[in-house]
């Protein structure tokens, strides 16, 4: 084989493993810079626009500041939870809301992210706790789910046996997805945190955690099935 043939095919394996050893370093770079610069933009236009033209940082400095509409996004939320946690700021809030429950349309939207935060952002929160191993969409395939409560009601005496709520997040979003009812002894609770589901998801299988449980018997669902109680912590 000619020398040259040899050493063109040298570079040209050199270059491909340059320029994918450069692309896994400098994509989630890149990625995470056009995030964070459309969050930091996001927070600007909502925030600081709101501010009188005066106190803006452009009138103010002569040059926009970026990031001041995430520290205003802070101390606002910050002031708010000072305001809501004493016992005028509180009643406020319940007559603010007496208010918004007269309107029909607002009722229901305002209601539904309520309901929402409540079970997300609560201190004593039932929802995404625990990440579990369901057969889903049929017997035989498997899916992972998000335990977001036990169910409760009209729900809970119809079913033959007790059921939780588990949502069943869509790939590459996670955000959309399913909810179901799963039996509790179907239900088999994994040892991955709820961060490290939502990187398997939104990778779609290419970023595995590792297993916490390894060389442990697992002896059927009964081992891993859903603890009684632990939706009342």
């Amino acid at each position: 084989m000619p020398r040259a043939s040899v050493l063109k095919r040298f570079l040209r394996k050199m270059l491909r493993r340059y320029f994918f050893a450069g692309l896994l370093v400098l994509v989630p770079v890149g990625l995470t810079i056009v995030v964070v610069r459309w969050i930091v933009s996001l927070m600007d236009g909502l925030l600081v626009r709101m501010l009188p033209l005066r106190w803006q940082p452009e009138q103010l400095f002569g040059f926009p500041l970026p990031g001041v509409g995430i520290i205003l996004t802070f101390l606002l939320i910050l002031l708010t939870g000072v305001l809501v946690t004493n016992y005028f700021g509180h009643k406020l809030v319940q007559a603010s809301e007496k208010l918004v429950y007269r309107i029909p349309l607002v009722k229901g939207i305002y209601t539904l992210f309520k309901q929402v935060a409540d079970t997300v952002l609560s201190s004593e929160r039932q929802g995404f706790r625990k990440v579990v191993l369901i057969e889903y969409p049929r017997k035989g395939i498997w899916s992972i789910g998000f335990v977001t409560g036990v169910s409760e009601g009209e729900l809970q005496r119809i079913t033959e046996r007790r059921v939780i709520n588990v949502f069943v997040p869509t790939t590459p979003n996670p955000t959309s997805g399913y909810y179901i009812l799963v039996p509790e002894e179907d239900a088999h609770v994994l040892g991955m945190t709820v961060e490290e589901a939502f990187k398997l998801i939104v990778s779609g299988g290419m970023v595995s955690p590792p297993d916490r449980y390894k060389g442990v018997p697992v002896a059927g669902g009964a081992a891993s099935r859903f603890p009684r109680g632990e939706e009342k912590r």
